[in-house]
């Protein structure tokens, strides 16, 4: 078996849970690699390989894996799915939602070798704009959201599903998210947990002034699109997966729809969802 191994140093425990990790992928057997940037850091390891194209290195092998938190699995995933490749998430942060598997599981590696294993399919949104004068497109595993800029201004929201205008929203902001990400900013701020293999897309605003409170839930093949105009010139932006922003223009439409490809998350624990989302719960709750 040969795997890609990615990693991000900035989380406290992510250094030790990754050379743990590639030790044991070695003592199974496994042929590891990783990309050129973290050679300083791990060239010390015997049989680790190295490979400066991230997305060569990928499609080459058989799978990736992630240590970090969710957002660092979250654009691992993302490039798995661009390679068609599976992926498993390694909890090096908070919570993990995402994850396959938390720091102190990793015996269970020798399933995962041993192909002991189920693959979710996870859908993600296309989400297309014009920005600086060309058309972007960006794919997003959890959520978009539009949102207000640093003024306390409301924006007016309007949501058309297949060129027909279906609601309106004054608003500080609109949650597009996935079922994956149900149970990240769409939940926080009052939407439903969804099972996250479903195939839907919810619309969950963030915190409305008007009588139309409540999450709305689309069908996989629904092609939204969405405006924001702030009276006053508020800046308006647009995250995707709380990891790219831009500033958009006032009343510019953004395009949703579900993508054509899915992330692939390896499942090692064959846990009940909801056993995971009150566990995840809890430790949310601790922290507070």
């Amino acid at each position: 078996m040969k795997v890609a191994l990615t990693t991000n140093l900035t989380k406290m425990d992510a250094w030790p849970v990754t050379e743990e990790v590639i030790r044991r992928l070695h003592d199974l057997g496994v042929e590891v690699w990783m990309n050129e940037q973290y050679h300083e850091e791990f060239g010390f390891l015997e049989g680790l390989r190295f490979l400066g194209d991230q997305e060569r290195m990928i499609a080459s092998c058989d799978a990736l894996l992630a240590v970090g938190g969710d957002g660092t699995i979250m654009r691992a995933a993302k490039a798995a799915a661009a390679a068609g490749k599976p992926i498993l998430g390694i909890n090096a942060g908070r919570l993990g939602f995402v994850a396959g598997l938390e720091r102190d599981e990793l015996d269970r590696l020798q399933d995962f070798t041993q192909g002991h294993f189920t693959v979710e399919r996870r859908m993600m949104l296309q989400v297309s704009l014009r920005h600086q004068k060309r058309r972007v497109k960006y794919d997003a595993l959890n959520d978009m959201v539009v949102s207000r800029g640093s003024m306390s201004r409301i924006l007016d929201i309007n949501v058309s599903l297949n060129d027909n205008n279906v609601c309106s929203y004054r608003a500080d902001g609109m949650i597009v998210a996935t079922p994956t990400g149900s149970t990240a900013y769409s939940l926080s701020a009052g939407g439903p947990v969804l099972e996250p293999t479903l195939q839907c897309i919810v619309l969950t605003p963030v915190c409305p002034h008007s009588l139309m409170t409540r999450s709305v839930v689309f069908g996989p093949h629904s092609r939204l699109s969405m405006t924001a105009e702030s009276s006053y010139q508020e800046e308006i932006f647009l995250t995707i997966d709380g990891e790219v922003s831009l500033q958009i223009e006032n009343g510019q439409t953004i395009e949703i729809q579900r993508a054509k490809k899915y992330a692939e998350l390896i499942n090692l624990k064959h846990k009940n969802f909801y056993e995971v989302v009150n566990d995840k719960l809890a430790e949310r709750r601790s922290y507070v």
